[in-house]
């Protein structure tokens, strides 16, 4: 199966859907609780219809639907099939999207040595030590754990929270976290990351799939 970029994504159209950190994501705005049920019910159906099955996570008064094909390590046509029947019958039900509202939460931990840390952190958050820069668990109960390459120099910040959001509510989410305090350390890198801070220096990211530009 050949997995799709942001590019390919954007071209099928998905006004409800966007890609966040390797897989489709959309939340539902279902108002009731047994309305989130009905609409879960028929996603279902359409999983077992299709043998693809995504994420869900009912909660009043959404439902967040998360999409990727795990066997190919991202999203594929399949995922795009399926996200236009959850859609459909999403419509169907009179719930309306809600894709300024999504985000993804990462923990990013500076380490010189990432294969010295990461057993423990991989014990430690019960996933698979897989080897390489990060642990994440497939069914996405935790948030993703990466490991940036860092300097052995004290002091440094050890953790940074990454927030994935779609590229369009980039902007606003940055300047909403600098009117709340924030300061902006570094914008060289967007629009793929925009390094803030809090009032004490704490930084932060706000990430999009979006390459550098320059």
């Amino acid at each position: 199966m050949t997995l799709l970029n942001h590019d390919q994504v954007a071209e099928a159209a998905l006004a409800d859907w966007r890609l966040l950190q390797g897989a489709l994501h959309a939340r539902f705005r279902t108002g009731t609780f047994a309305v989130g049920l009905e609409l879960v019910n028929r996603i279902g159906a359409l999983a077992e219809e299709m043998d693809h099955h995504p994420d869900l996570d009912l909660r009043y008064p959404h439902l967040n639907v998360r999409l990727l094909s795990h066997d190919a390590g991202g999203v594929t046509g399949r995922d795009v099939r399926l996200a236009r029947k959850i859609s459909h019958a999403a419509s169907d039900l009179g719930i309306n999207a809600d894709p300024d509202a999504l985000s993804v939460f990462d923990l990013a931990l500076d380490t010189p040595d990432a294969d010295r840390v990461r057993p423990f952190w991989a014990a430690l958050l019960a996933a698979e030590d897989k080897g390489g820069d990060e642990v994440h668990d497939d069914s996405a109960a935790v948030p993703l754990l990466w490991f940036q390459a860092s300097g052995a120099q004290e002091p440094r910040q050890r953790f940074h929270v990454d927030v994935t959001v779609p590229p369009e509510q980039a902007g606003a989410r940055i300047e909403a976290a600098l009117a709340a305090g924030g300061t902006l350390v570094s914008d060289a890198d967007a629009p793929s990351f925009t390094v803030l801070a809090d009032p004490d220096g704490n930084r932060a990211c706000i990430c999009t799939v979006l390459e550098r530009q320059g």
